[in-house]
């Protein structure tokens, strides 16, 4: 890395051609070849309902804020007040059946210094472990340095969620540390994972999962030949 001094010959940060604000995402749909994200809208409830009930355990939402309910009202009540909300975009994944199988968003949005954080990530059984799952964050992650040109793409979670925290690596995203009782949430404490994608990092990035997702990496049932991190 270069080293830039001023003129007092202390080390400063590096120049930048463009220093914002950068647009903020307006909910453009996402195509993929195998998922689409439309901007989540109230006539999505039902058909999420339906796909995150397929998990009768409850266990895929132990590191969320909520808590699971088979409750139509309840969770109608709770996705209505949280995923309309006018700060966060959230994106519902549809698979090619037109059955909406997830969520994600973009929170702490902050056009001033081109930084956006991808978090609320709520996969049922039906988008789990599957190539939809790579696809989707990947679309999300093309459309922020691709489409907006924002530096710094984030995600954070709960520093005991070792799912999560392998899928942030699995992705490329980078470790940069864990802010102690930051958080609390369901009446237990929270330390906070932090790992972030920079736009240097998106070139190789980029290659790498459209190697990944290509058709010819895939056998005739679906199942990957060489895995994200092999590329």
């Amino acid at each position: 890395m270069t080293l830039h001094t001023n003129q007092f010959g202390q080390p400063v940060g590096f120049p930048m051609a463009f220093t914002g604000p950068w647009a903020r995402p307006e909910g453009i749909t996402l195509w993929g070849r195998t998922c689409t994200l439309h901007r989540t809208g109230p006539e999505h409830v039902q058909g999420l309902f339906d796909s995150f009930g397929q998990d009768q355990s409850g266990q895929n939402w132990t590191y969320m804020p909520i808590s699971p309910t088979l409750d139509f009202t309840s969770f109608e009540a709770w996705f209505l007040e949280t995923c309309l909300h006018k700060d966060i975009l959230f994106y519902t994944v549809f698979d090619l059946r037109d059955i909406p199988i997830g969520l994600a968003s973009y929170l702490r949005i902050t056009p001033e210094v081109g930084s956006i954080e991808v978090g609320w990530i709520s996969m049922s059984p039906l988008m789990q472990r599957t190539i939809m799952s790579t696809e989707a964050m990947y679309l999300m992650m093309a459309h922020v340095f691709d489409d907006l040109g924002y530096r710094r793409y984030e995600w954070k979670c709960d520093a005991l969620n070792g799912p999560s925290r392998a899928s942030a690596l699995r992705l490329g995203f980078e470790y940069e540390g864990t802010f102690r009782q930051c958080a609390h949430y369901k009446g237990r404490n929270r330390d906070r994972a932090w790992f972030a994608i920079i736009d240097p990092d998106w070139v190789a990035l980029k290659a790498r999962f459209k190697a990944y997702l290509d058709p010819s990496n895939f056998n005739t049932t679906g199942q990957q030949i060489k895995s994200l991190s092999s590329f």
